[in-house]
Formats: structure tokens, C-alpha cells, sequence
């Protein structure tokens, strides 16, 4: 099973829509393995988003991911990167396909609710960048049906 990363952007926890993001995702086979919401400063969000440093949009797209909490999660489930691509729509709000989380609740091209990786390679780099391995947890969810 593939895992990816999902951050929860300071628009969608400010909008209140975390618990719709989570449930769409499990909805849609997914199972979450981690998550911690955090407020983290500008040195870490830098960091995490170095491959855009230099680009016009980076200082203010900066300033925006440290404007308030986010929440860090990790998705495990078949082709999961590319399914929550999917899910979540094109990055720009305003041509994300209606149905996908960013059509839903996003605002604009930045203001677009969510990060997710866009590869297998990016998501390892981003589940290790917020979460130590002991952090990452697997379970059978058919566990309690059982019991």
C-alpha cells in the first residue's frame, strides 16, 4: 500500500472543514495513519516548500502558511498519491472540477485548502519532513468488527 501527505492549510482549518476533509478521504477508501495539527514557524514551512524558493508567489505564499494552524496528515491506501490528487482537484479552486475538496471549499490558487504530494518520491520526503516513523501507525480496520 502506498502512503502520501495531506496538509491541511490555514484556510481550511480556519473555514472548519478539517472533519469533511478527513471523512471524504476515508470515504473514499483511504485510511489515515497519522495526524497532528501544529502552527509552525516560518524557518520549518520554508523548508518544507524549498523546491518553490525564488518563485514569485514563495514569500507570499509563505507568509499565508504560517498565518495560522495547519494540520500534517498521512493516507495510506492503493495508488493513494494520485488518488487524493484526484480528490482533492486541480490547485487552482476556481478550475477544480465540481465535487473535488478544493471546488467545495477553496478560495483560489493559493487559498486552496489543502497539500497533498505529488509523488510517491515527494510524499516519503513530506511524511518524514512532519512525522517520525514510530508516528506513522498501521492497523487492520476490520480489527473491532471481529472482536
Amino acid at each position: 500500500m502506498e502512503k502520501s501527505c495531506l496538509i491541511i492549510k490555514p484556510d481550511g482549518v480556519g473555514k472548519k472543514v478539517a472533519g469533511e476533509i478527513i471523512k471524504r478521504l476515508e470515504s473514499e477508501g483511504l485510511k489515515l495513519c497519522a495526524m497532528k495539527m501544529l502552527k509552525p514557524g516560518r524557518e520549518v514551512i520554508e523548508g518544507f516548500y524549498e523546491i518553490h524558493r525564488g518563485k514569485p508567489f514563495f514569500e507570499a505564499f509563505i507568509k499565508f502558511m504560517v498565518s495560522g494552524p495547519i494540520i500534517a496528515t498521512v493516507w495510506e491506501g492503493k495508488d493513494a498519491v494520485a488518488n487524493i490528487r484526484k480528490i482533492i482537484g486541480a490547485t487552482n479552486s476556481k478550475e477544480a472540477l465540481p465535487g473535488t475538496l478544493r471546488n467545495l471549499y477553496g478560495t483560489d490558487n493559493r487559498r486552496n485548502l489543502v497539500h497533498s504530494s505529488d509523488s510517491v518520491e515527494n510524499a516519503n520526503r513530506e511524511i518524514a519532513y512532519y512525522f517520525a516513523q514510530d508516528e506513522i501507525l498501521s492497523y487492520d480496520e476490520n480489527f473491532w468488527v471481529t472482536q
